[in-house]
Parts: C-alpha cells; sequence; structure tokens
C-alpha cells in the first residue's frame, strides 16, 4: 500500500454493539423541531474529531494488519 486516508479512513471504524452517539445538527440544519425541542442527530459511525473515532478505527484496521 502507498497511500493512506485518514480523514476518511475513521469513517470505516464501527461503534460497539449498543452504543449509542448523538451530536448536535450541522450548520444550516434547523435545530429546533416543530415541537420546539431541540433536534439531536443519532451517529451511525464514528465521525472524525469523535473522541472514540481513533479507537473504533484502531480496533477494524490492526486485526487486517496482523493478517496480511
Amino acid at each position: 500500500m502507498r497511500r493512506w486516508d485518514f480523514v476518511a479512513a475513521y469513517l470505516q471504524g464501527e461503534l460497539e454493539p449498543g452504543e449509542v452517539v448523538y451530536c448536535h445538527p450541522p450548520p444550516g440544519y434547523a435545530t429546533i423541531g416543530a415541537d420546539g425541542r431541540p433536534r439531536l442527530c443519532r451517529v451511525q459511525r464514528p465521525i472524525y474529531g469523535m473522541a472514540q473515532a481513533g479507537r473504533r478505527w484502531q480496533r477494524t484496521l490492526f486485526p487486517w494488519l496482523e493478517a496480511q
């Protein structure tokens, strides 16, 4: 392998089974729902910048590297 795209690689990790992570909506999206309550977004994959993202990606990458 010659190149690595580490920013995109963070999206290849998986959250732990049962782990639920929420974040605020990105700029430009409504932050208040029609019912007047604040909106949150459920994260389905680790996102670059999350505290868990590096560890989740590491758990995906290392077994693959060891198998090579």
